[in-house]
């Protein structure tokens, strides 16, 4: 137990800022991404007697982290605020203006590359409601695949593609407004 506890204290030593980076990165709040880093490293220390040492401890925490923020995501989704729709709907149910935007040009297609732009599209994906931003980041960020997403999110494949289509709606919106218009 004693070196149970010696090797468990270098751990969070070692990987609490990894754990940190990565779970800040998934949750896009502090507060969020401490807890579920505490939660990790509390249900690691639950589970340190079945660790065999097939991959890192890094491996073993991220691991524990994915199903933690799966978790989360899970619970927040489950008990969050309905979607509204009013951004893109009038009191008819016709589109609105607003979500009918002219193409963008070809000589947009470099804008990865560019800092200014992608710190834009990070503020726009931040502004997602949480429903459609969990869906986004497990699919287009970690490249998931509809499935497990749909698993993960407790969610139909319906549901996920309807939060897709709209959450591309909005990013486009957001982008149009905060980048494009202001650099003509």
């Amino acid at each position: 137990m004693v070196d149970h506890l010696h090797i468990f204290d270098q751990w969070v030593e070692d990987y609490s800022e990894a754990l940190m980076k990565r779970a800040l990165y998934l949750l896009s709040d502090r507060l969020d991404a401490e807890d579920l880093v505490q939660d990790v490293f509390i249900a690691a220390f639950d589970s340190y007697p079945t660790f065999k040492g097939n991959s890192t401890p890094l491996t073993w925490l991220m691991h524990i982290l994915k199903n933690k923020t799966a978790d989360f995501y899970r619970k927040k989704y489950r008990n969050g605020s309905p979607i509204s729709l009013d951004y893109f709907f009038d009191e008819t149910g016709s589109w609105k203006d607003v979500a009918i935007i002219p193409d963008w040009s070809s000589e947009d297609q470099n804008l990865m590359d560019d800092p200014e732009f992608m710190a834009t599209m990070q503020h726009c994906l931040e502004d997602l409601p949480p429903k459609w931003k969990i869906p986004v980041k497990l699919y287009y960020l970690e490249e998931k695949k509809a499935p497990i997403v749909c698993q993960e999110m407790g969610i139909s494949s319906t549901n996920l593609w309807k939060i897709l289509q709209r959450s591309r709606l909005q990013l486009r919106a957001c982008l149009e407004n905060n980048w494009f218009n202001t650099k003509n």
